[in-house]
């Protein structure tokens, strides 16, 4: 579907499909936990509020010589699905999980400082009434059927996370960023058109639009969808939201949970909304042949290359 309404209108619209407006932030009332030495970086446990009761956990690592006297930019990583509800923070961070998607362990000896919380239902905040992706599926419909969407908590959680990051002293605030594989590729696109504090957002193989899901009757996690957006638009209407800043997506052309076909026509659809405001320059795609739903070394590449050129440091 292509969208007819113009940007502004249709973040209207999508704010109305993703629930209830921003609540103002509680304080964030941050607890800090063990320091732990590690290979060119410190990595420390912390919490802090995203909503009166829903504390997160999360992980920040600091490279080594980076301190309140010698700032660094932080990027934010969201930590892909893949079923693993015992795992969330702990991959991005290193300590558990595959190790293509040690993303925040890169990040942190590459010079950055880095988070890594657990989203909603994984890891530390999962349900000990249910298991899984049961408790997944409880809290899409949860938020649902209060007039929200998991999609909008999802957002709200993250804008913890942007707001914890802005009150580290190590933390240089004119350089964020965020980075994301698979459903964590799909925080970036969501969080992006609101949270314009990010300068530069790096998504990993995932851009399921719902022409995609439609068509090939895909099954695919409950954080894409967004209730009533398609007759505004679809999902790479929302990432195209995130022009002018600076926007990098990876894709594999064989990515089942990201059909190619729907791939190309979106990243026209994206780099149109960037041209129209004379940031072309802003966005880069990379589009791996003969490659599935992963991390290849030539999309962290990719990855490095943008997150050098926007974040430097």
């Amino acid at each position: 579907m292509t969208r007819t309404l113009s940007p502004e209108l249709f973040r209207m619209a999508l704010s109305d499909c993703l629930g209830e407006g921003w609540p103002d932030p509680p304080a964030l009332e941050p607890i800090l936990g063990e320091v732990r030495r590690k290979e060119g970086y410190r990595l420390q446990s912390v919490s802090y509020l995203s909503e009166p009761g829903d504390r997160i956990p999360a992980y920040v690592l600091i490279p080594d010589g980076v301190d309140a006297n010698s700032p660094a930019p932080a990027i934010a990583v969201w930590r892909q699905h893949n079923g693993q509800f015992d795992l969330g923070k702990s991959e991005p961070a290193g300590l558990a999980g595959d190790p293509t998607q040690h993303a925040g362990v890169a990040l942190a000896r590459e010079g950055y400082v880095v988070i890594c919380p657990d989203a909603l239902c994984f890891e530390e905040r999962q349900d000990d009434r249910l298991e899984g992706g049961a408790y997944e599926r409880f809290a899409y419909l949860k938020y649902v059927v209060e007039g929200s969407s998991l999609a909008w908590k999802n957002i709200l959680d993250m804008f913890a996370a942007v707001d914890y990051l802005c009150i580290r002293p190590e933390v240089d605030l004119d350089r964020l960023g965020c980075y994301g594989h698979s459903l964590g590729s799909t925080f970036t696109w969501l969080v992006g058109p609101w949270e314009t504090r990010l300068k530069c957002l790096v998504g990993n193989c995932c851009l399921p639009t719902y022409a995609a899901v439609h068509r090939r009757h895909l099954l695919h996690s409950f954080s894409n969808f967004i209730p009533g957006l398609l007759p505004f638009g679809d999902i790479p209407d929302v990432a195209a939201l995130i022009a002018p800043r600076a926007l990098h997506l990876n894709f594999g052309s064989e990515d089942a949970l990201s059909p190619i076909e729907e791939v190309r026509e979106a990243m026209v659809t994206i780099g149109d909304a960037y041209a129209e405001l004379g940031a072309e320059a802003n966005f880069s795609y990379f589009i791996e042949e003969g490659i599935g739903h992963a991390c290849t070394p030539s999309m962290w590449e990719e990855t490095l290359r943008t997150f050098r050129k926007n974040l430097p440091l």
